[in-house]
């Protein structure tokens, strides 16, 4: 019960963010888990893995969202629109 009450809590947190930030967190969860289970050190493994994992998963969640980018307002919201020209 505890386990399904945490992944809906990371569940939840994970919406609001950008695929790019989404990309990163799956990725690094993953290549964790997997860098965990194969390597001799576990420990290693599983910090080498999420390392590997959280690079990858915001490179692909990048290409997801093309020429869209970030942006902070005043007021500190974050919002997403179409880049600048040559960007």
């Amino acid at each position: 019960m505890k386990k399904l009450v945490v992944l809906m809590v990371l569940a939840t947190s994970l919406a609001a963010c950008s695929r790019t930030e989404q990309g990163a967190a799956v990725g690094g969860l993953g290549g964790a888990a997997v860098g965990a289970a194969v390597a001799n050190d576990p420990v290693e493994g599983a910090v080498v893995g999420g390392a590997v994992g959280a690079v990858a998963g915001a490179l692909i969640g990048r290409a997801t969202e093309p020429g869209r980018c970030r942006y902070r307002g005043r007021d500190g919201r974050v919002y997403i629109a179409r880049c600048p020209e040559g960007y």
